[in-house]
């Protein structure tokens, strides 16, 4: 119905690339229609769900890192405005997706809002072409680690935890009985030590911008949420203060690679 070509990468990942070929026009009438479909989901999803406020429909694209920056502009002034003109919610991932020179772009709000941040992120990539070669990105097939949080099992897929519904009731329980009996924990390490596991885990950073209206529901009430998110990430994650001006406040998430993962799949998911 769109006139766009539609090619889905195989199915043995947990994640799959949609790539959408076309005029302009039959991509923006792809998106919409693929838009609209996630939102006939999460509306089917609600019907027998106590959640009372709608979640928005979210995208996550796939864009060559020698394009992210026309994408932002300077200052972030491009970003800025896409996200004033459209009312959709955008971020562009800081770190480059595994094994590739491309990043993930993150657009979310209603199915009209979304069409015309595709529009306008179409016309800039129109504008600013990949500068040299583009080493796209290939899911990975799911042999990644499972790891344990909160009584549900994740995997990580590149930049993001995602829960794991393979995991047998039987792990998952002897998970939980290990947590109730930590081992000992050597001087100087606060979280329980896994034999076989080095507590020298090489930990880094990573720095989030979270907008202003969205900051109270990851803190939750008197910081709740964001202890629970603490305790089953076991990252350290700290909130700058809001700025004069800024619609945005930067969260800096310190752990392993893993808690980090963790942290982030928690915060995107509220």
């Amino acid at each position: 119905q769109s006139g766009a070509r539609i090619n889905i990468s195989e199915g043995t990942c947990p994640e799959r690339i949609v790539t959408i070929t076309g005029p302009t026009d039959a991509i923006f009438k792809a998106f919409s229609m693929i838009a609209l479909k996630f939102e006939e989901d999460i509306n089917a999803s609600m019907t027998n769900s106590s959640v009372t406020s709608k979640p928005p429909v979210t995208l996550r694209l796939v864009v060559p890192a020698s394009q992210c920056g026309s994408l932002i502009g300077k200052g972030g002034s491009k970003i800025k405005e896409i996200r004033e003109s459209t009312g959709a919610q955008v971020q562009v991932a800081g770190d480059m997706l595994p094994n590739s020179t491309e990043r993930a772009v993150t657009i979310s709000g209603t199915p009209d809002a979304i069409i015309q941040c595709v529009k306008q992120i179409c016309v800039v990539m129109l504008e600013s072409p990949p500068k040299g070669a583009t080493i796209p990105y290939r899911p990975k097939p799911a042999s990644a680690p499972i790891i344990f949080a909160g009584g549900q099992a994740f995997t990580i897929q590149g930049q993001y935890a995602i829960p794991h519904p393979d995991v047998s009731p039987h792990l998952t329980k002897l998970h939980q009985l290990a947590m109730q009996h930590p081992p000992f924990t050597p001087l100087g390490q606060t979280t329980p030590g896994f034999p076989g596991l080095d507590a020298t885990t090489p930990t880094s950073s990573h720095e989030l911008t979270i907008p202003n209206d969205l900051i109270g529901c990851i803190i939750g009430r008197q910081g709740s949420k964001i202890n629970e998110i603490r305790q089953m990430s076991g990252a350290q994650i700290k909130i700058a203060n809001a700025t004069e001006g800024s619609a945005e406040r930067q969260v800096t998430i310190t752990g392993s690679p893993a808690n980090i993962s963790l942290a982030q799949y928690l915060i995107n998911a509220r």
